[in-house]
């Protein structure tokens, strides 16, 4: 396995992100070896929180929400998963799959041995999160998920299979507001396989996939005139236009091109037909999850598209749901750390001063 590493010197003066790393070495079923990167902030006898990016972030994610949790007593750990921020890059498609994230996750979690974990889980943070927990689960006291989900599909009809294989092996590449189009009707319109067949298309075709430029139009409110003048620039070739502070920030770990495998590749992993090779695994999960009654709280924002409605299946499912206070974040988007930390991290404290 070719591994790269992003030189420490792509991280100098970031914004906002004054945290210490910490390293782990795993080793992969292959032999090779990976190093993941995590924070670990506030007193060391406190509570754990365990923060799980999902794609295309890392924990600079976690930057707003740790000081509140820290200030609340809160030892607050944010890894880095691996393909992601300071942690170890493979080079090649095929070395990304959902099992291996949970392999590879499971391993830094065992080499650390934390316990009594609560676990805060959003976008494919989640996904990974919670199969630690099947995986692992006498490490963990509480679970806080937000705009994520356990996906299982066993049942779509086959004419919806076809048509996404077919429009992921032959079909255009999306541009940037295609893509955004489709994700933004993916509660209204069609089966939610096409619409995120969208996103998992364009991640995977666009080699410089234009991660600081997306995520800083997605997150910060600029005139309109400005943003529009940057999607013009964009759609004429320039990779991030005017970058700001937060754009160079998720760009960071990605020097070249050839870092960017890890984003590129997770969103195909998803578990959206029955085709996954995670099929039977994410089976196992609910099956878990059904007989679960630790203390589960669903912190789901109230203007995602992507993931809206989601939390109706662990409500109706996992019995650790019941009697706690379930919150809406308004206002939060899809990155509730970016546009709602503190709303977010009171729902974590909340959940466990009450449990």
């Amino acid at each position: 396995m070719k591994i790269l590493r992003t030189p420490d010197s792509c991280f100098d003066d970031l914004q906002d992100y004054p945290f210490e790393p910490h390293y782990t070495n795993i080793k992969t079923e292959d032999g090779d070896e990976l190093r993941i990167h995590h924070l670990d902030e506030g007193p060391a006898g406190g509570p754990i929180v365990l923060c799980m990016h999902g794609q295309p972030v890392w924990s600079y994610l976690y930057r707003k929400m740790i000081p509140y949790l820290t200030q609340a007593g809160m030892r607050v750990v944010a890894p880095d998963l691996v393909g992601y921020g300071k942690s170890d890059k493979p080079a090649a498609r095929e070395d990304y799959s959902y099992e291996r994230q949970v392999r590879w996750m499971g391993a830094w979690l065992e080499a650390n041995d934390f316990s009594g974990i609560t676990l805060f889980g959003q976008d494919w943070g989640g996904l990974i999160g919670l199969r630690l927990i099947v995986n692992q689960p006498d490490r963990f006291a509480r679970v806080v998920i937000s705009n994520t989900g356990l996906p299982h599909n066993p049942d779509v009809p086959e004419d919806i299979i076809k048509a996404v294989e077919d429009f992921r092996a032959n079909a255009p590449t999306p541009n940037l507001v295609t893509m955004q189009k489709a994700l933004s009707a993916m509660a209204d319109s069609g089966h939610p396989a096409a619409q995120f067949a969208y996103w998992q298309k364009f991640c995977w075709e666009h080699e410089d996939m234009p991660i600081g430029f997306m995520m800083s139009m997605t997150i910060e409110e600029e005139p309109g005139l400005i943003g529009a003048m940057k999607f013009f620039l964009h759609r004429l070739g320039v990779h991030s236009p005017f970058p700001t502070p937060l754009a160079k920030a998720y760009d960071a770990p990605f020097p070249e091109p050839s870092f960017k495998m890890g984003p590129r590749a997770m969103p195909s992993h998803v578990p959206t037909l029955p085709t996954s090779p995670s099929l039977s695994q994410q089976a196992r999960a609910w099956e878990f999850f059904e007989a679960f009654e630790k203390p589960f709280l669903c912190a789901f924002s109230d203007n995602d598209p992507v993931t809206a409605g989601q939390q109706e299946e662990f409500l109706n499912r996992v019995p650790g749901t019941r009697g706690l206070a379930h919150t809406m974040i308004s206002g939060g988007g899809h990155f509730v750390q970016e546009n709602a930390p503190q709303q977010t991290a009171s729902a974590i404290i909340d959940l466990i001063r009450s449990n």
